[in-house]
């Protein structure tokens, strides 16, 4: 999972049209991959730009690839890793990647708000595990416990905190910030109050003990969700039948992993080796807490509520995030994908 946020490219004239441009222009004998050109054997390649290193964000995604399950689906899907050196939005505005999926749908927002033309159409966890931790001795629980604290955020965490603060109607200048990595030490040496990471990561997490106190954004009444999925917004309707699929896939591999989570957790693990097996058997439970609740148990595993959708843009545009004019959920979010895959996405919770 993510351990850290960081934004698409800046400035807001960079559209699809830039992108393909540039693409031309430093893809030289690379051909983009595009949608419709199947293999002889009927089979038609999707590539999906992930936004951090894969792992187990991505379980459901893993089981999908490795238990055949996109291939049912007649597809043949290849993973872009991401990283902190990767980029997310570049590669499927260029058509080098049919979809991508962002660590959250603040940061698809923040993307949109640059003049990306993008299209949400899933979600894979129902809210983020991004968190401000802090030890028992000076525990940070609520919004109001922010007051005249100060807390190490990553250097794009900025205006999540700021949406936290507005959210209770807090004054973000009694907040003292610092900027900080991913790293644990001011919080253990005590130079700062808290510090900003992901629930997930509970490797890094473990240096601070078992007793650690945290506030979530999402149970702080910042409503967003995570692992969000999207594609070019004019890529959408001639590839839609391969996004549903897709989803069909995807949804399959969650449902499995939940069923079967050591199995699952050994089928990533052996996948990617480079992933600790114990600890993430300890931290499977968590992973399907955050991608399973109430709302799949209704709708299915992938959904999109509009009214919460509808309030984070509210939010985004209380603290400036939208300069110009602000989008509707329909300008930026489909439903379609869903409702074409809704009698096999997992209701589970």
């Amino acid at each position: 999972m993510t351990t850290d946020f960081h934004s698409p490219l800046s400035g807001s004239n960079f559209n699809r049209r830039t992108f393909l441009k540039a693409a031309a222009a430093t893809t030289v004998g690379t051909a983009l991959v595009s949608f419709g050109s199947a293999h002889a054997d009927d089979v038609t390649p999707l590539r999906i730009q992930y936004d951090w290193l894969i792992g187990n964000g991505q379980l459901g995604d893993i089981v999908a690839q490795q238990k055949g399950f996109f291939k049912d689906e007649g597809l043949e899907v290849t993973f872009g890793p991401g990283g902190p050196n990767a980029q997310t939005v570049p590669p499927v505005l260029a058509g080098q990647a049919q979809l991508g999926e962002l660590s959250s749908t603040a940061q698809f927002l923040t993307a949109f708000a640059a003049d990306r033309p993008l299209m949400l159409f899933a979600s894979g966890f129902r809210y983020s595990p991004y968190a401000y931790i802090s030890l028992p001795t000076k525990p940070i629980r609520t919004p109001q416990d922010l007051i005249g604290k100060t807390v190490a955020i990553n250097p794009n965490g900025r205006w999540v905190l700021d949406m936290v603060l507005a959210k209770n109607g807090l004054d973000r200048t009694k907040v003292n910030v610092v900027t900080a990595g991913a790293d644990m030490t001011p919080l253990v040496s005590g130079q700062v109050d808290a510090v900003s990471g992901f629930l997930t990561n509970t490797k890094a997490l473990s240096v601070l003990g078992p007793d650690i106190v945290t506030l979530v954004p999402a149970k702080a009444g910042l409503p967003n969700y995570a692992n969000a999925y999207f594609t070019a917004a004019d890529a959408l309707k001639p590839q839609k039948e391969h996004l549903a699929k897709f989803v069909r896939a995807v949804a399959k591999g969650w449902g499995w992993a939940f069923e079967n989570r050591r199995a699952a957790v050994n089928i990533m693990c052996d996948a990617y080796p480079a992933l600790d097996r114990e600890v993430e058997y300890n931290t499977v439970d968590l992973i399907m807490s955050l991608a399973f609740d109430e709302e799949t148990k209704e709708k299915g595993w992938g959904w999109l509520e509009r009214e919460k959708l509808s309030d984070q843009i509210e939010l985004f545009k209380e603290i400036g995030k939208f300069p110009g004019k602000a989008p509707t959920v329909e300008d930026c979010m489909t439903w379609e994908i869903l409702e074409m895959t809704a009698d096999v996405r997992p209701k589970l919770g």
